[in-house]
């Protein structure tokens, strides 16, 4: 069961859709379209804890939560068609491919070589798709 807002606002399914769409654009929806005939109660979980708590929390704005995003997922070093996404997410809420480059470079101290590498592979496809789409 979806959960409402005490004051009558929007369900955690209705912000999480709100804020995936913001944020991923139709990439988001790519990923949680490709659920829905494997695990569609999972796709409502990614639109309700992921964004409809986490990324729709104050403190910090959606630019910042990027950064912090792209930053784990490329530490992490096996998560590259999340990391794509959350690149061109970063790109929708107003990074420049030179601070995704720069947080991507940064991840070679913290996460080692391979994985700055992989993630800087990764910023170059979605940043060649984003050229092709504007061409």
């Amino acid at each position: 069961m979806t959960q409402q807002f005490p004051n009558g606002g929007e369900s955690r399914l209705e912000r999480g859709q709100r804020a995936l769409a913001k944020i991923d654009g139709s990439a988001g929806h790519n990923v949680i379209a490709a659920l829905a005939d494997i695990a569609p109660d999972f796709a409502t979980y990614i639109f309700e804890f992921p964004f409809g708590d986490i990324y729709s929390r104050e403190g910090l704005g959606l630019r910042e939560r990027e950064i912090a995003t792209i930053a784990a997922l490329a530490a992490m070093g096996n998560a590259q068609p999340q990391l794509k996404v959350h690149i061109d997410a970063g790109l929708n809420v107003g990074l420049s491919r030179e601070e995704i480059v720069e947080i991507l470079m940064q991840m070679a101290v913290y996460a080692g070589f391979p994985a700055a590498l992989n993630g800087l592979f990764a910023a170059k496809e979605v940043f060649r798709q984003r050229d092709a789409l504007d061409a």
